[in-house]
């Protein structure tokens, strides 16, 4: 049996290691943390239990073709109850609140009565949010890999795929915020602003609400620590191992093969390794010089890394009188890493068991932007804690002021930087995701390189944006081309 070593056990190491042992492979994990799930993780705080990864999950309906991976793997199963929340965001501006609702007809209904002005626009995206439902996500077989089921697109989805992609580039050439802006409403603005930030491209706000209107996007009970436990435990009972606290320190290449790692000072040998670590720390850091290949040159140069500030707070109140998820704007904005922040998204898991102690209430809120080198400063300087604490006062102040309720309490806080996912991730400036600019193609990169053989990647860097559904299909790939090259059966199924 040939011996696999995997880099990471986040959703693309453990999506890999599954396949690779139901394909027939002795597959060993090395994990820096002391749990799995990678950038999809949870942790708790005296009692409050806060989500930092996975929000929505695309591939959650029956319907999709991304479902059946996420069954193959054990991130669900048919005792994984998913909650579909609707409406699934609230943005609220001067005394009124715009609903994305899940339900086309019923949005249309509700933005046209908030924004009467703006109702051709709202007719056009509405019209255009039927036509990308019938998008969805392949999940493909490489070519000349032996399978022992194929998978593949049938030509009746492609046909119906077709409207969909003549008018990709109308939202694909325009920002969020600019799509947004053609609106004359301030609060269609905001709402249309939240659903995936301002800086990606509209393409990746109409597929996100065209998702939900599918009945898919929703949230796995338990969340991302939750789902990512599943796989793992579905990995260790097919055999599999992982050696958790195992940061490998480089990958060992020999006449351009890949032969093994180096962990603890000590070499380990293997047939094959796979590397999920973030793809862009990766080919910089765990080979004695850094790979240079075309594309990772590409990499390096063309990424725009996501980053957040990830706020928590263990509030002392049952809030499930707050949407679950909903942004406002504040009038008394607070500062995060020297950016004034006016619009104010919070996270509330009021109505989530297990998440917080009876009649209390886990909030959490991202603020997103490249913060990497102001946290980076202060850490050098000595101010890093204190800042964190500052940050965290400011905006319990802010909630105090929207929710009187929750003044005075707040049990515990935390913050996590860039600077946190970094150490937690391994990944290249703590980024958990890349933004898709617009007028940008859908980029991929390849799962080998072309110099080191017995050598493969996954993981969401390897198409932007990336996110969890990239994760587990770079994942997969990677032992398609694994069985591919080793005349192995790729098997989906145990």
């Amino acid at each position: 049996m040939k011996k696999v070593i995997i880099i990471g056990a986040g959703i693309a190491g453990l999506t890999a290691g599954v396949y690779a042992r139901q394909s027939g492979f002795d597959v060993t994990i090395y994990e820096a943390h002391s749990i799995p799930g990678g950038a999809s993780t949870s942790w708790k705080r005296k009692g409050y239990l806060f989500e930092g990864g996975m929000h929505w999950l695309t591939g959650s309906s029956p319907k999709t073709a991304l479902h059946k991976l996420w069954r193959e793997i054990g991130a669900l199963d048919d005792s994984t109850a998913v909650y579909n929340r609707d409406p699934f965001f609230v943005f609220e501006h001067e005394g009124k609140a715009a609903f994305l609702y899940r339900d086309i007809d019923k949005l249309q209904a509700h933005l046209t009565e908030l924004s009467p002005e703006d109702k051709k626009e709202i007719i056009r995206l509405c019209r255009d949010l039927k036509k990308f439902m019938k998008i969805d996500m392949p999940i493909t077989d490489i070519k000349g890999v032996k399978v022992k089921e194929k998978s593949a697109i049938p030509v009746s989805v492609l046909i119906s795929m077709l409207p969909a992609f003549f008018r990709m580039s109308f939202y694909s050439n325009q920002t969020a915020k600019e799509y947004a802006m053609r609106y004359k409403s301030p609060l269609l603005q905001g709402l249309f602003r939240s659903v995936v930030g301002d800086d990606n491209t509209a393409i990746a706000m109409v597929f996100t609400m065209s998702t939900l209107a599918n009945g898919d996007g929703g949230y796995p009970a338990g969340g991302s620590l939750a789902m990512a436990g599943r796989i793992a435990k579905r990995f260790e009972t097919l055999g599999g191992v992982i050696k958790y606290n195992s940061k490998v320190e480089k990958v060992i290449i020999k006449k351009g093969v890949a032969t093994g790692i180096v962990f603890n000072g000590e070499e380990f040998s293997a047939d094959a390794v796979v590397i999920t670590q973030d793809t862009l720390a990766a080919i910089d850091t765990l080979f004695d010089k850094p790979l240079k290949e075309t594309w990772a040159d590409k990499m390096r140069t063309e990424t725009k890394p996501m980053l957040n500030t990830f706020i928590c707070l263990g509030i002392k109140e049952d809030l499930a009188g707050i949407h679950e998820s909903i942004a406002f704007t504040s009038d008394t904005p607070f500062t995060c890493a020297g950016e004034e922040i006016k619009e104010v998204g919070i996270n509330n898991y009021a109505g989530y068991e297990g998440y917080a102690p009876n009649g209390c209430t886990a909030v959490t809120s991202a603020v997103v932007g490249d913060s990497y080198e102001w946290w980076k400063e202060r850490k050098i300087n000595g101010t890093y804690e204190a800042e964190k604490q500052r940050l965290s006062e400011s905006f319990i102040d802010v909630l105090a002021k929207k929710y009187p309720q929750t003044a005075g309490k707040v049990e515990v806080w935390d913050v996590a930087t860039p600077l946190t996912y970094e150490r937690y991730l391994h990944s290249y400036k703590g980024s958990w995701m890349s933004i898709m600019s617009k007028g940008e193609k859908m980029q991929s990169y390849p799962s080998k390189p072309e110099s080191i053989s017995n050598l493969y990647f996954a993981g969401h860097r390897l198409m932007i944006p990336g996110g969890l559904p990239i994760a587990a299909e770079t994942g997969r790939k990677a032992v398609q081309y694994l069985c591919k090259d080793t005349d192995m059966m790729f098997r989906g199924n145990a």
